[in-house]
């Protein structure tokens, strides 16, 4: 009996453990199943993953070869203007199209200029005085003067693919040339170029010779002139010319030898381009002009003689910046006679009492200038009565 009873435990013990086993086979089937089952799908994810990618990149480089060969265009025009007109992203365009091709666009974007030399008897001074009628909104925002400020007038310019600044200056007299010093070296700041020159407002000036796109600013094209000095007499091909100021205060735009420039009477000037309105005419621009989309600088003056800063920012991806026709629409808006475009990208600037107003982007997005070679400055004089609020605000 007692033999029986441990028999019939042994058993039980057995069949426990067999139980046991065979629930262990089953979980370790279980989870083998469970595990190829993961695998699986796991794999099926990898693989989505991977096909959505390649289909992207695929859709990606269609696109793009689209764009940059396609039967459209608006795009490689855009973009063989707008990188042959910077300093350093000009490989944009050659990565893409050859000499010929490049030579090609830029054929049918381009500014004509009108081929005429500025009249400067058109330009009346008794313009200067103050008047309270207004033809529009426009002239209205030129002449109506700031109380608290009667030399020079800030006006914001605000559009869907820019903003900036239009600066009215009222006594052309005081408008000068300033000259890195470090001339054939190197450029300078233009804040550092208003302090030097005890300057009430700045602006860029002309171009510079930039052989490899690194060039450190310090030779201007052309012709450059400073307060009667010649500082540079270099000759000079390109669109534009001569962009300076008489000893009579009145800004003359042309295409002129060192010897006609002389006859003229420059006593300011730098040299480049290109000249958007003279003698009241505006240029034809073709295409997108030639010049792309990005920050801009012009300069200007009215009938009247009152000279016009404009700077428009550029280079965010809302608002890209200018091209020549917006030069011309917003100078013409405003009454200017005789306007050229100044060097841009990097170097637009506006500097007001010694402070950076607008918002200059360099190459690499960072928001920064760069050193130029000149720059248009506006005097102080004893009776300056700016109240600067412009700039305290930026200071703030």
């Amino acid at each position: 009996m007692e033999n029986s009873t441990i028999d019939k435990e042994k058993t039980e013990v057995k069949s426990a453990s067999s139980t046991r086993r065979r629930r262990t086979r089953i979980e370790e089937d279980t989870r083998k199943e469970r595990r190829k089952t993961e695998k699986k799908s796991s794999g099926k994810i990898v693989t989505k993953i991977f096909t959505v990618l390649f289909s992207l990149g695929t859709l990606g480089i269609i696109i793009v070869t689209f764009l940059l060969y396609g039967p459209y265009s608006g795009f490689r025009e855009w973009l063989v203007t707008t990188a042959m007109t910077t300093m350093t992203h000009q490989y944009f365009a050659t990565w893409f199209y050859d000499d010929d091709t490049i030579k090609y666009i830029l054929d049918k974007n381009k500014v004509v200029e009108i081929n005429e030399t500025t009249d400067a008897n058109a330009i009346n001074m008794a313009g200067l005085k103050h008047t309270t009628q207004y033809e529009n909104d426009f002239e209205r925002a030129i002449l109506e003067r700031d109380e608290k400020n009667n030399d020079y007038k800030i006006i914001e310019i605000n559009e869907k693919k820019f903003d900036g600044y239009l600066v009215a200056v009222y006594d052309p007299s005081r408008v000068h040339t300033v000259v890195t010093e470090k001339l054939g070296t190197s450029g300078q700041y233009l804040t550092t170029m208003s302090k030097n020159n005890n300057a009430l407002i700045a602006i860029n000036g002309g171009g510079f010779n930039d052989p490899n796109y690194n060039s450190t600013g310090g030779q201007p094209l052309g012709i450059t002139v400073s307060m009667g000095e010649y500082k540079t007499t270099a000759s000079y091909g390109g669109a534009g010319g001569i962009i300076g100021f008489t000893k009579d205060d009145k800004l003359v735009l042309g295409k002129m030898t060192l010897k006609q420039a002389q006859e003229q009477g420059i006593r300011d000037a730098v040299t480049f381009g290109p000249f958007l309105i003279v003698n009241g005419k505006a240029s034809s621009v073709l295409g997108n002009g030639g010049w792309g989309t990005a920050p801009r600088t012009a300069i200007a003056q009215r009938k009247d003689g009152i000279v016009l800063f404009l700077i428009l920012n550029g280079r965010t991806a809302s608002k890209p910046g200018a091209d020549m026709d917006d030069l011309i629409d917003i100078l013409e808006d405003y009454g200017a006679y005789n306007a050229a475009n100044l060097d841009g990208g990097t170097s637009s600037v506006l500097v007001v009492n010694d402070v950076i107003v607008n918002d200059p982007i360099d190459s690499t997005g960072a928001h920064k200038t760069r050193p130029i070679a000149t720059g248009f400055i506006v005097s102080k004089d004893g009776s300056d009565d700016s109240d600067h609020e412009l700039v305290e605000e930026k200071l703030k």
